[in-house]
C-alpha cells in the first residue's frame, strides 16, 4: 500500500529537520518551502499548454534532480529557481533565499551532500502531484501547510508569527459567513496576511470562489504567501509587499481605501512602532476620524480601524487581537466606545491562551459586521477559553471546539457559562462603562464543591449534592430511589446500597440498560444512512466533502440526547478520521475498492498485512474456529512456560538443581537435561533431582510440540487468509471496510462515551458516600477509644503518662 497521507507529511518534516544543521527554523523554511513549490509547479504545469505557470527549460524540479552530487549544486539550484522566477514574474518571491550560501549549508562536500539529500526528499514517488487523482485534494498544498506549522512551532517567539493556526482560521472564516459569497467577484482581504494561511482558509469556505487580496510587510513572508496561493490553486491572488498602516496598497482611483466584502486578519499584537512614518492626526485615509487616535506605542486599534475602513457598507470582518483591546482604558476606551455605539461589533469569541505562534497570551476574535449596524442592540459573546487540547508546547482547538464555536455563534445560542447575548444597554451602564472583558458578562468558573459541615457532624448526604446530578435523574428517575433513601433529618439522605455495590447497581439498572440501547438504536439509524453514502465512494468522490457530510449528520443525530454531548461524539469521529479513516478513503478513491498488501521480509520469510482491511477483521469474520484453536495452543504454551519458570524458581536457591544443565548463556537445553538425567538416574541420593529434571524435560518436550503445532496452524491459517483476501469481491471488501472496520470502531467509541459518563456518576456518588460516611463525633469517639487502648497497653509495659 502507498505511504499514508498522514505519515507522508511527518516523514518529510523529519527528513528536512535532520538536514537543518545549526540553521534557525525561521530561516530554513525559506529553502524547504521553495523546493516544495518548484516540485509542485513542475508536477502540475510542466509540458502543458496554456498553463497558469510556465515551467521553462532549465527551470524545473527535474533540473534540480540533475544537480544532485555535483560540486556546484548550490549555484545550480539558484540558477534553476531564477529561471522559473523570471518566466512567471516571481522575482523576489521564490528567489529570496540563496542556496549557494556557505554559512547556511557549509562548503564543499558538506554543501554538496546536504543539498543533494534535501532535493532527494521531494523526489518521493508518493509526493507526485501529477499522479494525484483525488479531486479536491491539495496534496502538496497540504504538505506546505504542514511544514509551515512545524516551522512556526520551531521558530520560537517573535519568529513564528507568519502562520495563523488553521483551526482558528477556520473559525474566523465561518463566523463571518464567507460561504455566502455568490461568485468570484466577491472579495476577501487580509492587511497583515503573513504566509496567507488565513486567507486560504477563508477562500476554502466559498463554493464559487472569491477574489483574494493581501498585504504583508516582510519580504520573505510575502514570498511564502505568494507561493502558498499558487500551491493551493489560487495563482491570481494579489499579495502586495509593504506596510499596511503607513502605505496601504489597495486603493481606489481617487486615492481612498479600497473596500472589500470580507476582511480577516491576525495583525501583530500591540505593535509599538505602528505610527512610524505617518501622522495619525492627519491620516489621509481618515481611518481614525470619529473614533480617536490609538496610543502611540500600541497599534491594536490602528489595525482594527484600518479594517473597519476597508469594509464595504455590508462588509464583515474577523480579527484576532489580544484581550487587552476589550478593557484597556484612556484613548483605547474612547475608541472602543465609539465602535460599540456605531453597532459595528457583532460578537467576540474569547480563545484559549497559548494558541498562537510567537506569543502565549490569550487572544480573542472580534467579529465586525457593518450590515444593519445602526440597529444592533447587543454583542454576542462566547467564552471558549477552557476548551482545547494540549499539543506539544502549544494549545490547539479540537474539531469539536471549532464546530461548537461556529454553531453557537452563527445560531446565537445562549449556553450557561459559555455564551450569551449582551445588550449594548448593559455594556454602557456606569458599572461596565463600555468594558468588553468577557468575564464581566459570562461566569465560566466551575462551581466550588463546598463541604457540608452539618453532614460531617451528623451524617447523611446533602440533598443539594444529589440534586446537582439531576441531569442523570432525568434519564434514570427510578435509579435515584434505588441508590438513596430519606435520612432522619430534612434535607439529607442516606445511601441505600453498600458503597462497593454502587457501580454494579448503576450498570445493572433497567433504566441504564434501556438508555444504552437507545444510544445503540440511534447509532444504527445513523449507520444505515451513511453506509449507503460510503459504499458509493468512487474516483470522483471528494474526501473532505464526505467527512463533512457524515460528521454533520452524526452531530445532528445525537444533538437532542441528554447526558451525551453530541460534540464529544463528533470529536470521536473526527479523531478516527484523522488517524485512520481518511487514509483509507484516499486509498479507495485513488485505487478503487481493491486490496493492496504490505509485504516485508523477515529472516528470509515474507510477512504480509493489509492496511485497508487488517487481518484481525477477516479472521474474526471468516476463520473464527481456526483462530480459536490457535489461541488455545498459545494459551497452552503460556501455561507451560509459567510451569517452567515456577519449577526453576522453586529449585534454584543455594542448591541450584539446574546449575549442571545451564548453558553459558543461562539457557536450559534438552540435550543437557538428557545428559544429566542419564548421569544421576541410578545414583543413590539423586532421586529428587532426577524427578524434577524429568518433570522439566517433559515440559520442554511439550513446549516443543506445542510450538510446532502453533507454527503449523499459523502457516495453514495464513495461507487460507491470503487466499481469502485474493478472492474477495468488491461488495465483500466494501462490507469489511465500512461495516466491520469503520462502523465497529465508531460504535465502540460511542459506547465508551456512555461508559465515561456512567463512571462519572459512579465516581461522584462514591465520593459523596465516603465523604460523609463517618460523622465527626463518631470519629472523635473512635479516636478516644483507640487512645485509651494505647494508654492501657503502655501502662502494662511500665509506661505511664
Amino acid at each position: 500500500m502507498p505511504v499514508k497521507k498522514s505519515e507522508l507529511y511527518s516523514s518529510i518534516w523529519k527528513s528536512c529537520d535532520e538536514l537543518r544543521g545549526g540553521m534557525d527554523a525561521s530561516q530554513y523554511k525559506d529553502y524547504v518551502l521553495v523546493l516544495l513549490f518548484v516540485k509542485y509547479v513542475t508536477d502540475k504545469y510542466a509540458n502543458k499548454e496554456d498553463a497558469l505557470i510556465e515551467v521553462p527549460e532549465g527551470g524545473s524540479f527535474n533540473d534540480l534532480i540533475k544537480l544532485k552530487g555535483k560540486p556546484d549544486i548550490g549555484e545550480g539550484i539558484d540558477k534553476v529557481i531564477a529561471k522559473l522566477a523570471e518566466a512567471n514574474e516571481l522575482r523576489k518571491v521564490i528567489d529570496v533565499a540563496y542556496f549557494n550560501d556557505n554559512e547556511k549549508f557549509g562548503s564543499g562536500k558538506e554543501m554538496q551532500d546536504r543539498l543533494s539529500k534535501l532535493i532527494a526528499i521531494f523526489e518521493n514517488s508518493e509526493l507526485d502531484f501529477s499522479k494525484n487523482r483525488v479531486e479536491g485534494d491539495d496534496l502538496l498544498g497540504d504538505a506546505y501547510e504542514y511544514l509551515m506549522r512545524n516551522f512556526a512551532t520551531e521558530s520560537g517567539k517573535s519568529k513564528g508569527q507568519f502562520y495563523t493556526p488553521a483551526e482558528v482560521s477556520r473559525v474566523m472564516a465561518k463566523v463571518i459567513g464567507i460561504n455566502k459569497a455568490k461568485n468570484q467577484d466577491w472579495t476577501v482581504y487580509d492587511p497583515t496576511c503573513g504566509s496567507g494561511s488565513l486567507l486560504l482558509k477563508a477562500a476554502d469556505e466559498t463554493e464559487h470562489g472569491i477574489t483574494i487580496y493581501g498585504q504583508e510587510k516582510d519580504v520573505a513572508t510575502r514570498a511564502l504567501a505568494k507561493m502558498n496561493m499558487i500551491l493551493h490553486n489560487n495563482p491570481t491572488a494579489e499579495i502586495w509587499r509593504d506596510n499596511t498602516i503607513t502605505a496601504p496598497h489597495w486603493k481606489n482611483n481617487d486615492g481612498t481605501l479600497k473596500t472589500f466584502d470580507f476582511v480577516v486578519a491576525n495583525p501583530p499584537f500591540s505593535d509599538k512602532s505602528w505610527s512610524n512614518g505617518i501622522d495619525p492626526k492627519n491620516d489621509e485615509f481618515g481611518r481614525f476620524e470619529g473614533f480617536g487616535i490609538p496610543p502611540e506605542k500600541n497599534g491594536d486599534y490602528a489595525f482594527l480601524l484600518h479594517m473597519i475602513k476597508s469594509l464595504k457598507s455590508t462588509g464583515k470582518a474577523a480579527v484576532i487581537l489580544p484581550h487587552g483591546v476589550l478593557f484597556r482604558g484612556n484613548a483605547e476606551a474612547e475608541i472602543r466606545k465609539n465602535i460599540i455605539n456605531r453597532g459595528y461589533i457583532k460578537g467576540i469569541v474569547g480563545l484559549p491562551a497559548n494558541l498562537f505562534y510567537g506569543t502565549g497570551i490569550p487572544a480573542c476574535i472580534i467579529v465586525i459586521d457593518k450590515e444593519n449596524a445602526e440597529n444592533r442592540k447587543g454583542i454576542f459573546m462566547i467564552d471558549a477559553s477552557k476548551e482545547f487540547i494540549k499539543d506539544g508546547n502549544k494549545n490547539r482547538l479540537r474539531e469539536r471546539d471549532i464546530h461548537k464555536i461556529v454553531d453557537v455563534f452563527n445560531k446565537q445560542l445562549e449556553m450557561p457559562k459559555y455564551s450569551r447575548m449582551v445588550s449594548i444597554e448593559e455594556i454602557s451602564e456606569e458599572i461596565n462603562d463600555y468594558n468588553l472583558n468577557i468575564p464581566r458578562y459570562i461566569d465560566s468558573q466551575e462551581e466550588e464543591d463546598i463541604q457540608d459541615i452539618e453532614a460531617h457532624l451528623k451524617g447523611g448526604i446533602p440533598n443539594k449534592n444529589i440534586s446537582e446530578l439531576d441531569h442523570y435523574w432525568k434519564i434514570y428517575p427510578n435509579l435515584k430511589s434505588v441508590l438513596f433513601k430519606a435520612g432522619d433529618r430534612k434535607g439529607y439522605s442516606i445511601l441505600n446500597v453498600k458503597t462497593q455495590k454502587i457501580k454494579n447497581t448503576i450498570y445493572e439498572d433497567s433504566e441504564f440498560i434501556s438508555y444504552s440501547k437507545k444510544i445503540e438504536d440511534i447509532f444504527n439509524e445513523w449507520m444505515k444512512r451513511n453506509i449507503l453514502i460510503l459504499k458509493s465512494i468512487s474516483e470522483a468522490s471528494k474526501p473532505k466533502e464526505i467527512i463533512k457530510n457524515i460528521s454533520d449528520d452524526i452531530l445532528g443525530t445525537f444533538s437532542k440526547l441528554e447526558l451525551l454531548d453530541n460534540y464529544d461524539i463528533y470529536q470521536r469521529l473526527m479523531v478516527y478520521w484523522s488517524e485512520s479513516m481518511q487514509d483509507d478513503l484516499y486509498f479507495i478513491i485513488t485505487n478503487g475498492w481493491k486490496i493492496d498488501f504490505n509485504i516485508e521480509k523477515k529472516k528470509k520469510k515474507e510477512i504480509w498485512d493489509c492496511d485497508l482491511i487488517p487481518k484481525s477483521i477477516v479472521l474474526e469474520k471468516h476463520f473464527l474456529p481456526e483462530q480459536k484453536i490457535l489461541d488455545n495452543y498459545k494459551n497452552n504454551l503460556e501455561e507451560i512456560i509459567e510451569q517452567k519458570v515456577t519449577l526453576e524458581e522453586e529449585n534454584s536457591g543455594e542448591e541450584d538443581l539446574f546449575s549442571e544443565v545451564r548453558s553459558s548463556s543461562g539457557n536450559i537445553t534438552k540435550g543437557e537435561l538428557l545428559k544429566r538425567i542419564k548421569e544421576i538416574k541410578h545414583t543413590s541420593g539423586f532421586e529428587d533431582e532426577t524427578k524434577i529434571l524429568q518433570e522439566y524435560l517433559k515440559l520442554v518436550e511439550n513446549e516443543s510440540d506445542i510450538k510446532s503445532k502453533i507454527n503449523k496452524s499459523e502457516s495453514n491459517l495464513d495461507k487460507k487468509l491470503y487466499y481469502k483476501y485474493k478472492t474477495l469481491m468488491e461488495e465483500e471488501i466494501k462490507d469489511l471496510v465500512i461495516k466491520d472496520k469503520w462502523m465497529i470502531s465508531l460504535y465502540s467509541f460511542i459506547m465508551s462515551e456512555i461508559e465515561r459518563i456512567s463512571q462519572k456518576l459512579t465516581g461522584r456518588i462514591i465520593e459523596l458516600a465516603e465523604r460523609y460516611d463517618i460523622p465527626l463525633p463518631k470519629l472523635i469517639r473512635e479516636v478516644d477509644e483507640l487512645g485509651k487502648k494505647v494508654d492501657t497497653h503502655l501502662e502494662k509495659m511500665g509506661f505511664k503518662w
